[in-house]
């Protein structure tokens, strides 16, 4: 069985010094915000060149706590995506704002940036992009959409740690870049984790009150905070991996291109282009009768998965939530199937897909 996730594969190279961590921490006898995460923010902030990492516990609370450190008036509406995973709409609904959905180009599955315009009102505050798949939006205008209309950035950087649009890092366009760590990231940790970068001194502090009680000095409580620390733990983890991101995200790139090189023309692939740098958090291809190639692949023991089975205005929890069609979202949610390529995949395993599905 080729399986579409391997986590002990995925992790194993990083197990020797997975444990020198673990013994170090368990060690020092400090849990909670300590050393590690210390570390952990000052690499991760140096990686981006961005002058504050703030670890909080996922990157949902990453998309919350900016929406919240940026002082955004409840009930003020924000720009996403239609296609989105359903983190980063809870994440505008949790701050008490109103989501307003944008939807993608279909070619890109990303957010349209020509859409944009005709949905910014007076209450529009923020526009939240999301890096989907491991490709980066197309930042150029939407950087000129928000200094026309004075608009927060906020990139939901979850899928694209070490991508790039024309050589620029996403998460680094915005005033915040929030980013989740969940494990099968291509920086995952083992267990849930999440960060917020940001050059800004008054919102790294502010972030920082949020993800602890709303406290900057211990029984001290500022402003109404949450729980949300990013575990020391995870950020020593973190801090081994982090050093191998690039290597990761190269080996990603040459199992994606074997897909892109080999596939037949059958299978919509994602587009490339020079001015992108992606990094394949998912490889995914759409194909009219998704379901049956699936069920397909799964009958030649290749496991595959689907981001995501249900558009975001479908979903039962955001019923009464969001109102009107979005045609483009539910034609990709009903047509995308992700397939393996991941740290722990070998091109042999690859070109077994390849081999199978072409005889689809």
């Amino acid at each position: 069985m080729i399986f579409y996730e391997n986590l002990f594969e995925s992790n194993k190279k990083f197990y020797d010094e997975f444990n020198k961590k673990f013994q170090q921490v368990l060690s020092s006898g400090w849990f909670i915000l300590g050393n590690s995460v210390e570390t952990f923010q000052k690499e991760f902030a140096a990686y981006h060149n961005s002058k504050h990492c703030i670890g909080v516990a996922s990157g949902l609370d990453a998309l919350t706590l900016s929406l919240l450190a940026a002082k955004i008036p409840e009930g003020s509406e924000v720009i996403v995506p239609s296609n989105t995973y359903i983190a980063t709409i809870l994440s505008i609904l949790h701050a008490k704002m109103k989501p307003v959905f944008v939807e993608p180009d279909i070619s890109s599955y990303n957010i349209d940036p020509y859409l944009i315009e005709e949905k910014i009102s007076d209450k529009t505050k923020a526009i939240m992009v999301v890096h989907l798949y491991g490709k980066s939006c197309q930042m150029d205008y939407i950087k000129q959409l928000c200094k026309k209309y004075n608009l927060i950035l906020i990139e939901d950087c979850a899928q694209s740690h070490g991508a790039k649009f024309k050589d620029q890092l996403t998460g680094t366009f915005g005033e915040f870049g929030a980013f989740s760590f969940y494990p099968t990231k291509n920086l995952g940790a083992l267990g849930d984790a999440g960060a917020v970068i940001t050059n800004s001194d008054n919102y790294s502090e502010h972030l920082k009150k949020l993800r602890n009680y709303g406290s900057a000095k211990k029984y001290y409580n500022e402003i109404i905070g949450f729980n949300s620390r990013l575990d020391e733990l995870q950020a020593a983890f973190l801090s081994v991996k982090l050093k191998y991101l690039d290597e990761i995200n190269l080996h990603k790139r040459k199992l994606a291109k074997i897909y892109l090189d080999n596939l037949k023309d059958d299978f919509i692939k994602p587009i490339v282009h020079s001015d992108y740098y992606d990094v394949y958090h998912i490889f995914n291809v759409r194909h009219p009768q998704r379901d049956k190639l699936k069920e397909y692949l799964l009958k030649n023991e290749i496991q595959t998965d689907i981001h995501y089975p249900v558009s975001p205005h479908k979903q039962k929890a955001l019923e009464g939530i969001i109102e009107g069609d979005y045609p483009i979202s539910e034609e990709i949610h009903n047509t995308i199937l992700s397939l393996p390529c991941s740290y722990g995949h070998s091109e042999d395993d690859i070109y077994r897909v390849v081999e199978v599905m072409n005889k689809f």
